[in-house]
């Protein structure tokens, strides 16, 4: 098994490095000990250096197992639970501590030695979670995007654990209707700033929201109560810091080796996806979250930096990257066609959603980041210019059945003085609101699956900043308060009819109403599933349209679901609260038509009969 495994190491079509390499607990000739593994080719030698050795190197130099830089070695007296690092004697002559690649927990920064640990999984209560669980195409997705260390704080400095903060955590999340968390990335990272982004530990949960045992009974019980798991996960760059994976032998081992493609706008390193061994470790790596932790999907970073060189498409097609994308995504397809695989990609490249047979990149689910500029721009703009952008709403349904897209208000959009999503609407504060609700409104009722980043379920006025817990105390506040009922029972609403989900890739499930009424600034649409027929009226304007005619395919009624303006909901009781029945009157190219009341800046929902 080492001789197979190793091969497809070196040949870069490994999904179970994480087996071999890394400090793994055995029992060898009778003796109970950890077995130590690290590659590093060009190194003149590797010591492991540790809590049971005093960190000297003296006499643990690893054996250069098969002369193609695989080193290892056996040593008794290491336990769980003690520290380690490897030291390379480089190429250049240096001698640097590394930790280790495949080290499976580490030291809480600004320290940097790894853990032997053992990885028991079979902590996990989950088999009926994990046997029901797919891709969820037909199925309604409300993603509540998390920084763990900021959703809630004990204090400034401190971060709650896993623990602690799973049981509010999940109450949250089942009065607010998510279906799935995705937790920005949980590997470690030595910068609190990079969010996780900038990793030093691919196999590494972060030690700063606890042990791993604490993160699989966290993720457990997120299954038992119907909540999905996907994780951040970074495939194309990694820190610099010298401790960790950049010039690892003395060598660019797992970055490119010329200065042009190496580093990017991050700081970081670039992988070099044409070295075999590194596309063996990032598969490895994406492999081994699925496989230990039984996360439901991996939301994959920064895509366009992979198949561009340096995100740049008039640098060229990266083919290195995009044959890596392709491979790891039918790899894992392969082992878990029930996981769901997204891209955040910003880019206009092709097929990304379509299958690895099909000379697709194999995603099920790409970012639909053109959606997301497009709509935050249109509300942002004064009523009165909006008629001069009115194609910013509608532009989305010509592109968007050329791929799986999934619609997102995620961290990005409420950082660095971007304003949070609330703030950045057009108007006063009142304002705010009425439109904040129109636009989940449309967000909700638009083909494609949802993410929303934490706080915007509250409509939180200030950027995010990981050092800060959200403003819960907004929910003392009528308005706040409002919109988050708004919220929930629009949510609520979206995962309950199939009309809003079922269909959401298939274009018999959306029909324009009147996609072109610019001067009203109001647009009006089908959404339909084999049972049912919703129709959405959204009102950007402020004007108050006392008798709104719509035209409709057929004789039929209509009953109103949901309207933002109802008084709970912060807004004045301008709604349709009796059954509408339809008029032989045409309107919008149709035979009949219905009146409505449609307030200012308003969006409701009607089931149509």
């Amino acid at each position: 098994m080492r001789n197979e495994l190793l091969n497809s190491f070196y040949s870069g079509n490994c999904f179970h490095a994480y087996k071999y390499f890394g400090a793994h607990l055995t029992h060898e000739s009778g003796v109970l000990g950890v077995r130590f593994t690290v590659y590093a080719p060009k190194a003149k030698g590797v010591q492991v250096i540790g809590e049971f050795n005093k960190w000297t190197g003296e006499n643990y130099e690893m054996v250069n197992l098969d002369e193609k830089g695989t080193y290892t070695l056996f040593v008794p007296e290491a336990k769980e639970g003690m520290m380690y690092k490897y030291r390379i004697f480089q190429s250049t002559g240096m001698i640097c501590d590394k930790c280790d690649p495949y080290g499976f927990f580490s030291e809480l920064r600004p320290n940097t030695a790894s853990y032997i640990v053992y990885l028991n999984n079979s902590l996990f209560t989950d088999d009926e979670w994990m046997k029901a669980r797919s891709k969820n195409y037909n199925n309604p997705i409300s993603i509540y995007e998390l920084h763990l260390g900021s959703w809630k704080k004990p204090n400034k400095d401190e971060y709650y654990n896993y623990t602690e903060i799973s049981d509010e955590l999940i109450s949250h999340l089942k009065l607010n209707n998510f279906t799935h968390i995705e937790i920005m990335p949980l590997n470690e990272h030595p910068f609190d700033g990079s969010w996780g982004y900038q990793s030093s530990g691919y196999f590494s949960p972060t030690s700063r929201y606890g042990t791993t045992k604490e993160l699989m009974l966290f993720i457990d019980k997120c299954h038992k109560n119907n909540i999905g798991v996907i994780l951040d996960f970074v495939p194309v760059h990694f820190v610099r810091d010298n401790f960790s994976l950049a010039k690892f032998d003395g060598t660019a081992l797992y970055e490119y080796e010329y200065d042009d493609v190496a580093d990017n706008e991050w700081g970081s390193c670039n992988f070099n996806y044409y070295n075999p061994t590194v596309v063996s470790f990032l598969m490895s790596a994406a492999t081994f979250w699925l496989d230990v932790y039984h996360i439901d999907g991996l939301r994959m970073d920064a895509i366009s930096n992979a198949i561009y060189w340096q995100g740049d498409p008039k640098r060229g097609v990266n083919i290195g990257g995009v044959d890596f994308l392709r491979k790891m995504n039918y790899g894992l397809n392969s082992m878990y066609p029930e996981v769901m695989l997204i891209a955040e990609d910003s880019s206009n490249y092709i097929k990304v959603t379509a299958p690895t047979p099909y000379g697709g990149l194999g995603f099920d689910y790409k970012w639909d980041l053109g959606w997301m500029h497009d709509t935050l721009n249109y509300f942002a703009t004064p009523p009165w210019e909006r008629k001069f952008n009115h194609n910013l709403i509608n532009f989305s349904m010509s592109y968007f059945y050329y791929e799986n897209y999934l619609l997102s208000l995620s961290h990005d959009e409420v950082v660095h003085g971007k304003k949070s999503i609330i703030d950045k609407l057009w108007g006063t504060y009142e304002e705010k609101f009425a439109q904040c609700k129109t636009l989940f409104t449309y967000m909700f009722t638009h083909p494609g699956k949802k993410l929303n980043f934490m706080s915007n379920e509250i409509a939180q006025f200030r950027e995010w900043d990981e050092n800060k817990e959200n403003d819960w105390f907004l929910l003392k506040y009528p308005s706040h308060d409002s919109f988050n009922r708004y919220f929930k029972e629009l949510s609520k609403i979206y995962s309950s009819h199939s009309a809003l989900y079922e269909k959401d890739y298939d274009e018999a499930g959306f029909k324009w109403i009147d996609a072109d009424n610019k001067d009203a600034s109001v647009y009006s649409y089908m959404r339909y599933s084999e049972k049912e027929k919703l129709l959405i009226i959204l009102n950007m304007s402020s004007n108050h349209y006392k008798n709104f005619r719509l035209g409709l395919d057929h004789e039929c009624s209509a009953k109103e679901i949901i309207n933002s303006e109802l008084d709970i909901y912060g807004g004045y009781n301008i709604v349709n609260s009796k059954q509408i029945f339809s008029e032989p009157i045409s309107a919008n190219n149709k035979k009949h038509s219905i009146l409505i009341d449609l307030a200012p800046y308003t969006s409701c929902i009607f089931q149509i009969n």
